[in-house]
């Protein structure tokens, strides 16, 4: 099950989520609805986004082209 916990006031994703099961990363920008989701995202890649100091960084230097959106 996925979900989509808030984070205390991110600049750019407010919402996260990781399905350990799937292995599959759920984010949702401040400027759209849409959730866009990742496949085959390690654990720990999650727990190092959600602890970067910029999480917005953090996606675009480590997930967005590294991982197949799904």
């Amino acid at each position: 099950m996925t979900t989509m916990p808030r984070r205390p006031s991110p600049a750019t994703l407010p919402a996260v989520g990781y399905d350990p099961d799937t292995l599959t990363l759920s984010i949702q920008f401040q400027s759209s609805p849409r959730v866009y989701r990742y496949a085959k995202v390690p654990e720990d890649e999650y727990q190092a986004l959600m602890a970067a100091q910029s999480v917005g960084r953090y996606f675009l230097q480590n997930i967005k082209d590294q991982y197949d959106e799904v």
